[in-house]
């Protein structure tokens, strides 16, 4: 049998603490190691329980839960889930302030206290932990990109690129970050269309487009049904629906069986932008867990198109990209602070 995750609460209410403990102890895939009610007790017990994950409250006193992930992240990287009432859907500012701290999920507490649905609660918060205890946690999400060379190799591929009309780029586990080093960078005259697909829990697309378009110079916003992408503009898949181009160039709803859980899947609207765009397309697949995407890098890559998968290094999880590779579907590869420099080089008129 494999050792239980080990995990280390900080919560400073007494009755969600005990709670939370109760909610974990019904499996023993599990091990409570340790609790604190603050980020400054927390961050003395971490180098002597070496837990795996960490379950912070975000509002705690002397040292609250947002000043306590950037700590963790300094000096001892590893996967943060934050448990708090402040991260349910409507707290997308809060929500995408951890994120980009370098918590890697959130669990919101019921408005009513976490006693309600309690077993439904427990399973979900179980599950969200084991996923998280098989992620290598980076420091790099406290440091400013650093822009390396472009390759030799690279700067050939662009040259030899035909002019792109459309950028089409999928994400999973450790995505909102990685969206945040890429489209920022972007200036506001891009020319094309960029369309994303990113998965995440039903309820937060809208706080993770509207936390983007504050950060950028490009327009971040959902995609609408009959919708014709703009130049200039980032549109995210709505919530529940495969996001996939007509034949008329326009944007379209699919509601066709998830493709490995996921709707809107990655595959589906790769697969969609490479039959209309053909080799005017770039396509990039983002960290990731699973192997959504690839086949649809793939197919643009099949078509004539760019295909870029980003590198092991900077994934959070390198399942997708991974993937994307073994089958060849992506011409190049590179790390995450690279890809914004790249994509200027290859579209912007210089």
């Amino acid at each position: 049998m494999k050792d239980p995750i080990k995990v280390l609460i900080v919560e400073d209410s007494p009755v969600a603490l005990n709670i939370l403990q109760r909610m974990l102890k019904t499996t023993t895939e599990i091990e409570v190691v340790g609790t604190a009610t603050n980020g400054i007790d927390a961050l003395d017990l971490i180098p002597k329980l070496n837990p795996t994950v960490i379950c912070t409250d975000y509002h705690m006193p002397k040292m609250d839960g947002l000043q306590l992930i950037k700590e963790v992240m300094k000096r001892f990287p590893r996967p943060i889930l934050v448990i708090s009432v402040s991260v349910h859907t409507t707290d997308s500012e809060n929500i995408f302030n951890l994120i980009s701290a370098g918590a890697l999920d959130v669990f919101p507490k019921p408005k009513g206290g976490l006693g309600i649905n309690f077993d439904a609660l427990s399973s979900d918060l179980i599950q969200k932990i084991k996923i998280l205890s098989g992620i290598v946690a980076f420091s790099k999400h406290i440091h400013p990109p650093i822009h390396l060379p472009v390759t030799k190799a690279a700067v050939e591929t662009v040259a030899t690129k035909p002019d792109t009309s459309i950028v089409v780029i999928g994400a999973s586990t450790g995505g909102p970050q990685a969206f945040e080093a890429i489209l920022p960078n972007l200036p506001d005259n891009f020319p094309v269309p960029i369309v994303c697909i990113q998965h995440i829990s039903d309820g937060f697309i809208t706080g993770l487009v509207d936390w983007l378009n504050f950060h950028c110079k490009i327009n971040v916003t959902l995609a609408r049904l009959g919708e014709k992408p703009m130049p200039g503009t980032a549109y995210f898949a709505p919530d529940g629906v495969h996001l996939t181009i007509n034949k008329s160039g326009r944007f379209s709803f699919s509601h066709a069986e998830p493709f490995m859980g996921h709707r809107p899947s990655v595959n589906v609207t790769m697969s969609s932008v490479a039959q209309y765009y053909k080799n005017s397309a770039i396509g990039i697949l983002l960290t990731g867990m699973g192997i959504d995407g690839a086949d649809g890098l793939l197919d643009i890559y099949n078509q004539g198109g760019l295909t870029i998968a980003q590198d092991e290094t900077s994934s959070i999880v390198f399942g997708m990209p991974k993937r994307a590779i073994e089958i060849g579907a992506a011409k190049s590869v590179f790390a995450l602070e690279n890809i914004s420099d790249m994509l200027i080089k290859c579209v912007v008129k210089q």
